[in-house]
């Protein structure tokens, strides 16, 4: 951790989690054992960040289409992201930890859902950290949800086409209460996104391991921070603009 500049730290974390399955049958195990192997991972990078400084921590947990998984895989990740939730509350209590959830948690089964807006009740006014899972989430379902609810307050005359702006657009999205990410992480190699937070990334920097989500530990994550540390984010300026402020 000495190998980091405090001030230089990504103020907003997100991970894409992949690699569950592929660990697991690496191993000739069940695809379950790789997602209880992958919690383990959620609980070391969880007190990493806090440890670390980082403010904002957004994990893909399940999304919009991991509904169409074999039922008993997603029965699997529905009980450990109970068990999370149960284990984890006295963790997130004691170090200041706020929960967030976002995406279409209308899906979630009813114990779910009760279990997952108990916990944000209960680390509802936390100020350390806030820990938002990305649950039955999709970025495109997320900009069409935006679009309805805006068409429906322009409808009832609380909107004109003049007041939409990026800013205003923003605010109707999952992620209204949270910055855009500064770092993205992405295990197991792949190189793409996986219609994860299509409007928020428009900026994000993006580091890809071909770690497996199982075995990413906080030395995988100090490496990540320490490459998003070394580049130079421009936002559409050159490098020259940057040095003299000359915007």
């Amino acid at each position: 951790m000495h190998r980091l500049a405090k001030e230089k730290l990504p103020r907003h974390l997100a991970i894409i989690m992949d690699g569950n399955g592929r660990w697991a049958e690496q191993r000739s195990l069940d695809r379950v054992a790789g997602h209880q192997q992958g919690a383990e991972s959620v609980r070391t990078v969880v007190r990493a960040c806090r440890e670390i400084g980082i403010s904002y921590l957004t994990l893909f947990a399940f999304s919009s289409e991991n509904w169409s998984r074999p039922q008993m895989e997603v029965e699997a990740l529905m009980t450990l992201l109970k068990d999370f939730l149960v284990t984890e509350l006295r963790e997130m209590l004691d170090h200041d930890i706020r929960l967030l959830a976002i995406g279409d948690l209308s899906r979630l089964p009813k114990p779910i859902f009760g279990a997952v807006n108990e916990t944000m009740k209960l680390t509802g006014l936390a100020k350390g950290m806030t820990l938002t899972l990305a649950l039955s989430y999709g970025g495109r379902d997320d900009i069409i949800q935006a679009i309805r609810r805006i068409m429906t307050n322009s409808r009832d005359g609380n909107l004109t086409p003049e007041d939409i702006n990026e800013d205003l657009f923003s605010k109707y999205l999952w992620t209204a209460n949270l910055p855009d990410p500064d770092l993205l992480i992405r295990t197991s190699g792949e190189v793409r996104i996986s219609n994860f937070f299509l409007w928020q990334l428009a900026y994000t920097e993006i580091y890809v391991t071909s770690i497996l989500w199982p075995d990413f530990n906080k030395e995988d994550l100090i490496q990540a921070l320490i490459s998003y540390q070394d580049r130079e984010r421009r936002f559409g300026l050159t490098s020259e603009q940057l040095k003299t402020g000359d915007r």
